[in-house]
């Protein structure tokens, strides 16, 4: 087994040379050559969140094999995925599993899995940076390639869900210095009308959380209308209120629905929050101190598409390190989601990774529900950690 360190510059560029759909396979060439190797394989988590599915190699696809699916919870990999650690086990035939994290800014996008005969605390540091290396590879592979978004399918997926999901930003986790954030919208397979947005610029997080009337193919593309104004005034230079204006505007002129949202501007150097809520439900925060989720107390304005000579407006608050920010659609709160004590839950989770505590909230909406929503029900947690140190 070579002990030099992995050289990733080259991995990198063999994945390159390598078509999109063949660069795990590079990696596990590499692993294979470098630490011996005996077993390598990714696996990514199905759309709905339930399962694992193991991506197969070249050879096995033309033997005809299957992705194989793994229960993920209570196992091995449901842990690393909720810690974010690699974990190490005996595979029973004398030989190591190495199981890490193939993560980038806070967005699970998967496991690598490899088996070893030795593998100290060099290699397996080696390998945690062959992980990340692998990630990196993925989000640009994926953007040329269904590979990824095929093997995720293990239900079938709605012509208003494949619609609704081609709106949502490529990851549902970010994590930067000033803040980390989360989102997750279920049914994933079916869902039409709820979207959820972000981006951030040198000085500005653009958050955003919208609800199109119904629960079809034409609450999907009420949502597309939507989106696309909200991004388009956003790429402009427009803020909150302007962003609000324009999405009012477009459903007004180019459909006959309706559509509740919030949009929010968080300037990453003071914590000082823009927003506009139109007709949607409040925000919850938890704040340093609190001993339960509280309501942010804001002006609720009419609903984008309602015709009316009131104009939008914008409000403001103030983050304080610390703080977390919840974000939902009445889907979290109303008809069988009324069963769940959702204040409740935010605080219970107010220590976990806003990525897990997104999974515990729809989760439980969905088990509340008996897995049969009516509608659509969505959430973004938003921690705000503060301004960097240099920032001031």
């Amino acid at each position: 087994m070579d002990g030099g360190d992995l050289e990733l510059g080259q991995l990198l560029a063999a994945a390159e040379a390598a078509p999109p759909g063949e660069s795990v396979e590079v990696l596990a060439h590499d692993l294979r050559k470098r630490f011996g190797a005996e077993r390598v394989s990714f696996l990514f988590v199905d759309l709905v969140g339930r399962r694992l599915l193991r991506l197969t190699t070249q050879a096995e696809d033309d033997m005809g094999g299957a992705a194989e699916r793994i229960d993920l919870e209570g196992s091995v990999y449901d842990a690393v995925l909720r810690t974010q650690c690699q974990r190490v086990e005996r595979d029973g035939q004398g030989g190591r599993r190495v199981i890490s994290p193939v993560t980038n800014r806070g967005d699970c996008i998967g496991l690598l899995e490899a088996t070893l005969q030795n593998a100290d605390d060099t290699v397996l540091a080696q390998i945690e940076d062959a992980a990340h290396a692998l990630a990196y590879i993925i989000v640009t592979d994926r953007r040329f390639t269904d590979l990824y978004h095929v093997g995720r399918r293990t239900t079938r997926t709605s012509l208003a869900a494949e619609i609704q999901h081609q709106l949502l930003p490529s990851a549902s986790c970010c994590e930067a210095p000033q803040f980390t954030l989360a989102a997750g919208l279920v049914p994933a397979d079916d869902i039409g009308g709820d979207t959820y947005d972000y981006t951030l610029d040198r000085d500005t997080l653009h958050l955003s959380i919208t609800d199109a009337m119904g629960h079809d193919t034409n609450s999907a593309l009420l949502a597309t209308l939507l989106v696309g104004a909200m991004r388009g005034a956003r790429r402009s230079g427009c803020d909150a209120l302007q962003q609000a204006q324009h999405a009012h505007d477009a459903l007004l002129a180019h459909s006959r629905g309706l559509a509740t949202g919030q949009l929010l501007c968080v300037g990453l150097t003071t914590g000082t929050c823009e927003l506009v809520n139109a007709g949607h439900p409040r925000p919850l925060r938890l704040r340093e101190g609190a001993t339960e989720a509280e309501e942010v107390q804001l002006a609720v304005n009419l609903p984008f598409g309602v015709a009316a000579p009131t104009p939008y407006h914008l409000q403001q608050l103030h983050l304080l390190p610390g703080d977390r920010l919840i974000l939902l659609t009445d889907g979290m709160q109303e008809r069988g989601a009324g069963a769940v004590d959702l204040a409740r839950l935010v605080w219970d989770t107010r220590t976990s990774h806003p990525r897990e505590a997104v999974r515990s909230l729809t989760t439980a909406v969905l088990d509340a529900c008996r897995g049969n929503l009516r509608d659509d029900a969505t959430v973004l947690i938003l921690d705000w950690h503060g301004p960097r140190r240099e920032d001031g």
